[in-house]
């Protein structure tokens, strides 16, 4: 639901009426997460998604009757094998969407309306909603915030609503959006509880380091992903903003020294575009010691040869060498700035997918794979 908590913060400082209908689960090949959303209001309205189309007719009814009946459902969506163009999806997939209506007598409208307008701002938070136990609990939503206070009821036990806090201020510490079991020993529900946590989490960061006409492209294609992108280089005649206007930052300074400064995290990509040793072997002895999500280098495979022999005199071992991504990118036979800064990001998003870099013609690879590394709000992101 946070996907689309701009426009819903909007629907609601306006006090409409509406109903969310939220992917809680997946199975097989489907097309988006959970957490993906759509939601309709009174006037009929749409917006979001939660299949790219295969269902999203049924959900939109399903929206509207949950407006007319006050209630909170859950539905199931898959292949028809008898009618592959009936209600289902014809990728073969499954998909568990659960419908909320949000009205004004709505025991979860105050949480939501405090969870969206944070959302929409880019503060951190998890939503966790009870996406399977006791009928009077689904759809039960609680808001978490960073430091594990918490706002919202389940309507049961303290306990409970302490015991998920904890456990969804946990994910939300990874940025992480997906299930939560708890068992009944900690719910004293029968058969324990299921939740559905969305973790709003600042966009992860790509550091692009040497301010040439490749980084020009990748800016670009970075902002496309969703990442907050800054660019780095200790030559200010070209680390300027005229040459890159849609960086979030541009900083000039020498790349090692900025990197032992700034920030990263377990999302961070690298990218080093140097190609210069005096910049590059430095900067990664650093960026290849740290618990970044990718770090790569251009560079011909002769001076990837001479940078691996530099970085084993400076004291790196075979695992640190063996994180680096180099010559960056995948082998699509990129030559232009633009080709070459689509390979790098495939590389990127098949490293935090899990990806083969193979082509899905005639593969017996998964399209869509359950095993999501990192959902945060993608961007446009697909398989």
């Amino acid at each position: 639901m946070l996907d689309i908590a701009g426009e819903l913060a909007r629907w609601a400082d306006e006090g409409r009426e509406f109903a969310v209908a939220t992917v809680v689960a997946v199975g097989g090949s489907a097309p988006r997460g959970p957490g993906a959303a759509l939601a309709v209001d009174s006037e009929g309205t749409v917006v979001g998604s939660v299949s790219g189309g295969c269902v999203e007719g049924a959900v939109y009814d399903l929206c509207l009757q949950a407006l007319q009946d006050g209630g909170t459902v859950l539905e199931r969506f898959g292949y028809s094998d008898e009618d592959a163009f009936a209600v289902g999806l014809t990728c073969g997939g499954v998909i568990d969407v659960m419908v909320t209506p949000v009205g004004a007598r709505a025991p979860v409208r105050e949480v939501f309306r405090s969870a969206l307008s944070a959302a929409a701002s880019g503060g951190p938070l998890a939503l966790a909603r009870v996406v399977r136990g006791p009928a009077e609990l689904l759809g039960g939503a609680l808001l978490v915030h960073p430091g594990g206070s918490y706002e919202g009821s389940y309507g049961g036990s303290a306990e409970l609503d302490r015991t998920v806090a904890a456990e969804a201020g946990a994910m939300l510490d990874a940025g992480r959006t997906g299930t939560l079991a708890l068992a009944e020993d900690g719910t004293h529900c029968p058969g324990g509880l299921t939740l559905l946590v969305e973790a709003n989490v600042p966009p992860p960061r790509m550091i692009v380091f040497g301010a040439i006409d490749f980084a020009q492209a990748l800016v670009r294609v970075g902002k496309f992903l969703g990442y907050h992108v800054t660019v780095c280089d200790a030559r200010p005649v070209f680390a300027t903003r005229a040459r890159f206007p849609e960086a979030d930052d541009l900083v000039v300074d020498w790349p090692h020294r900025y990197l032992r400064r700034t920030g990263t995290d377990g999302r961070t990509v690298l990218c080093v575009l140097t190609h210069d040793a005096k910049f590059d072997i430095p900067l990664l002895e650093q960026a290849l010691r740290l618990p970044v999500a990718f770090v790569g280098a251009m560079g011909s495979r002769r001076t990837h040869a001479d940078r691996d022999r530099k970085l084993r005199e400076a004291g790196l071992g075979d695992e640190e060498l063996a994180r680096l991504r180099s010559p960056i990118g995948l082998d699509i036979g990129a030559r232009t700035p633009e080709e070459t800064a689509l390979s790098i990001a495939a590389e990127i998003v098949a490293a935090r997918r899990g990806g083969t870099g193979v082509p899905l013609t005639g593969s017996a690879t998964p399209i869509h794979r359950d095993g999501r590394r990192d959902d945060h709000r993608d961007g446009a992101e697909a398989a």
